[in-house]
Order: C-alpha cells, then sequence, then structure tokens
C-alpha cells in the first residue's frame, strides 16, 4: 500500500479558522453585555450634565445685581445650557427660566433621584429605538446642590446622537478587542493543538500503509499536558503492534513452512515407523528396550506436525449452534478420556447443576473444555474437578485440578501460540485454541489461580449464542 499522507482541510474549514470566528463571536458578545450598561450609564451622566449646566446658568442669573438681566440673557444661557426651559427649587425659593412664553409640551419625565440601574437600561434603549425627536423633562439634584431640585427640559435627540457616537465607538473598539484576542488564540491553537495533532494525524496514516517501516512511528514529545500523553500512548501503542505484527508475520512463515514440508515430513515420519515395525521383530533385549521409545518419539513428532499445520491453517471458527446439556457434553469428553483414565493415576470429579443448558456449538465448545482437561492430565493433576453454573443468562465452566501448577513462563505467555508449553513434546497450541473457540461464542477464559494447589481457568459463556449474536 503506497503511503501518503491524510488529506487537511482548508483554512476556512480547519479546527484554527472555526475557532477563530467562534473567538470573535464571543468578544462581541461580552462586549455586547458590556456595552449594554455602558450606555445607559453614558445616558444617565448625559442627563447629570445638563441638570449641572442648568443649574450653573441659575447661579449666573441670581448672581447679577440687576433684577431683570433680559429676554436676551436668557436666551444666551438656556442656548448654551441646550434647554428650553430651567426650574430651581429650593425649600425657601423657586427660580422659573423660561426661553419663550410658553414650554413645548413634555413627552416623557425622568427623574434622577428614583431610577434604577435596570430601569436606566430599558430607558436607554427606548431612547435609542426613538426615530422621532422627544421633548424631556429631567428631575435632579446638583453637585454640590444641598437641598436644590432641579428641572430642565431638553430635546432628545442630541442625546441620542451622543449616545449612537459613543456606541460606534464602543463597537469598533470591540472588533478590534476581537480580532486582536481571535488571532492570538488563533496562533495558540495552531502551536499547541493543532500541528500536534496534524503530526499524529500523519503518523496514523503512515502507520496504517506501512505498520512495520520505521518512519511510520511517532516520535514520542516531551510535553506533559494531554496532546503530549496522547503522543507517548500513540508511540506506545504502535510499538507493540509492531511487535505483534513481526510475531503474526513470523507465525504466519511458519505455518506456510510446514504446510509445505508436511506432506514430506509424513513420509519421512512413515518410513520411519515402517523401520520401527520391523525392529519390534528381532529378538533382542536391548532393541526391546529401546523400540517404545522410538515409537514414542515418532508418534510426539507426528502429533506435533499435524497440530502445527492444523493451526496453521485454522480459520475463525464457524459456529453451528445447537441446544444441549452441558453434563452431556462432559460425558462425551468423559468417554473420549476413558483410555488415559483406564489406568487410575488421574480421575474426573463433576459439580454441575443439572439444569445448566446451552445453545452453542457443541462440537467446538467440547474442544475447549477436553484441551483443558487434557494440559490438566499432562501437567500430573491427579483429580480434575468441574463445575458449573448458571445466572443472568451466563454460564460458567470451572475446571480445576490439584497439579504443580503453571510455571511463569507459561503464565507470562498465557494463550500465546508456541509460547506457552514448557512441557517437553509440547506445542503450545492447546490453550491458543480455547481461547478462539471460546472468543467465538462471544464469552471469556480466564486463569483465575495457579500454584502448588493447582490450576484453575474459568469459561463464561452466554446460554444463548442466538441472542448474543
Amino acid at each position: 500500500m503506497a503511503t501518503r499522507d491524510p488529506e487537511m482541510p482548508s483554512h476556512l474549514r480547519s479546527l484554527s479558522a472555526r475557532l477563530l470566528v467562534l473567538t470573535v463571536l464571543f468578544v462581541m458578545l461580552a462586549e455586547f453585555l458590556i456595552w449594554t450598561p455602558s450606555v445607559s450609564r453614558y445616558r444617565k451622566s448625559y442627563m447629570e450634565e445638563s441638570i449641572a449646566k442648568a443649574y450653573l446658568s441659575l447661579l449666573a442669573l441670581n448672581a447679577m445685581p440687576e433684577k431683570d438681566p433680559g429676554r436676551d440673557l436668557s436666551n444666551t444661557l438656556l442656548f448654551h445650557t441646550d434647554a428650553y426651559g430651567i426650574v430651581l427649587n429650593r425649600p425657601d425659593s423657586r427660580v422659573l427660566m423660561l426661553g419663550r412664553e410658553m414650554p413645548p409640551t413634555v413627552d416623557a419625565t425622568y427623574d434622577l433621584r428614583e431610577a434604577t440601574f435596570f430601569g436606566f437600561i430599558v430607558n436607554a434603549y427606548m431612547a435609542l429605538i426613538q426615530t422621532d425627536n422627544r421633548i424631556l423633562r429631567i428631575i435632579g439634584v446638583p453637585p454640590k446642590g444641598n437641598n436644590t431640585v432641579i428641572e430642565v427640559v431638553i430635546d432628545e435627540a442630541p442625546m441620542r446622537a451622543a449616545m449612537l457616537d459613543y456606541s460606534a465607538r464602543i463597537f469598533n473598539l470591540s472588533i478590534v478587542i476581537s480580532l486582536f484576542t481571535a488571532t492570538l488564540v488563533y496562533l495558540s491553537l495552531q502551536w499547541l493543538m493543532v500541528r500536534p495533532m496534524r503530526r499524529i494525524t500523519r503518523s496514523m496514516a503512515r502507520f496504517r500503509a506501512d505498520p512495520e517501516h520505521e518512519q511510520s512511528m511517532l516520535a514520542q514529545a516531551g510535553r506533559g499536558d494531554e496532546i503530549g500523553i496522547a503522543q507517548r500512548e500513540l508511540a506506545v501503542m504502535q510499538e507493540e503492534l509492531r511487535s505483534s505484527l513481526r510475531q503474526k508475520n513470523h507465525l504466519a512463515a511458519l505455518g506456510a513452512a510446514v504446510a509445505k514440508i508436511n506432506h514430506d515430513l509424513r513420509n519421512t515420519l512413515a518410513t520411519a515407523v515402517l523401520v520401527s515395525d520391523r525392529l519390534a521383530d528381532i529378538d533382542d533385549p536391548e532393541v526391546k528396550r529401546v523400540t517404545p521409545r522410538l515409537y514414542g518419539a515418532i508418534d510426539r513428532a507426528i502429533n506435533l506436525c499435524s497440530q502445527t499445520l492444523q493451526f496453521a491453517n485454522e480459520q475463525a471458527p464457524l459456529l453451528r449452534p445447537e441446544h444441549f446439556h452441558l453434563h452431556d457434553l462432559l460425558t462425551d469428553i468423559e468417554m473420549e478420556l476413558k483410555p488415559t483414565l483406564a489406568d487410575g493415576e488421574a480421575s474426573l470429579e463433576y459439580r454441575i447443576d443439572p439444569n445448566v443448558v446451552l445453545t452453542a456449538d457443541h462440537d467446538l465448545l467440547r474442544r475447549a473444555v477436553f484441551n483443558l482437561i487434557l494440559n490438566a492430565l499432562e501437567a500430573g493433576a491427579e483429580t480434575i474437578t468441574i463445575a458449573a453454573s448458571s445466572a443472568d443468562g451466563r454460564v460458567i465452566i470451572d475446571v480445576a485440578d490439584d497439579g504443580p501448577g503453571l510455571s511463569e513462563k507459561a503464565r507470562e505467555n498465557l494463550f500465546q501460540p508456541f509460547a506457552g508449553s514448557t512441557r517437553k513434546g509440547g506445542t503450545g497450541l492447546g490453550l491458543p485454541i480455547v481461547a478462539d473457540i471460546v472468543k467465538a461464542h462471544r464469552g471469556s477464559v480466564d486463569l483465575v489461580r495457579t500454584g502448588e494447589i493447582g490450576t484453575l481457568f474459568r469459561i463464561e459463556l452466554p446460554a444463548d449464542m442466538s441472542e448474543a449474536a
């Protein structure tokens, strides 16, 4: 398979671009939440400033020595105050300054002494959505004006224009801040996440194309964050997979080689059997003594060759489920082991719930349990106990023996073909075959315990394969 890098998304569809857009939107949303109380505060300050200017105008008017300053001076003061009329209320006096004979009709009155935070926000929005000019009557207390209340009548249009100008400045500043922030986030994301993730993606694609090539391995990073941990774990996983692939390739090559030489090897062993038969007819004590050993060696060689070839050519087990009692399956196994158990050196004991029934492949399951029992017998066990029970739609089969237990090497290579046997002449295929059969039944097989008191293997299966499928 050709090695090629995966096609990366365009910049507009990349993770960084999406985060850039989201950052701009989120910053603008945050700025909007900030702008809302700010513009209401700006409107309040505008009205307070109108109160202050009106108060200063009245103070200037009262400070004049003339009793009647004249209409022109009043209009000039009102013009610079942007007001139609001003009223000064004190406990002992009331001063009124009007620019016209009759003031315009007031559309809305706002008393700054009684306004609330949310009230300012609502009134600010109402002012912004107005299309026509309104005449406002503002009531408030001037700065440093003890026991003084000022009423001023003004146009709303200049205030709304000032609020819109203020909002435009806030909006422009928000755009600059959001773009600056999003750019920093974009660059940070590229450096911290996107580039490492692209390296990981390229490494995964190259490893998929050529798992055994050294350049497909991901170089481990020294980062201590989640990306660094992911890179190290991926590198370890790739190395373990490469080791497993090398081992499986060696096993596949071994299976192919055994398949090629199996025929010639069998012929050679058949010739050896014929020669052994003729040796058995020789009336010589030494020949008669060594002939059984020769027969045993030839039988072991034939058995090793047959099992190796069968395992190499065997595909995933094809299940033929049928309904049967577990006790019937164990009876068949006992009949098959009868020649081995006839000498009385070993025995089988059962502790089986009579209600345990299975819907599974009878022959394959018999082979799995048979392999466990045979392993125990070959290890030197004298008593093999088989217990079975069912609960919650699962069947548990325990195969226990009183043998010497598994060696450390056998435990390290448990269920590994050609590696788990420590017995002379053993192939190490018994437990891998058991594992394959149980796995095909969607079950599990585990080593529960092993040691001087014996070994216990546990098989757990669904009671009905048709429901587990």
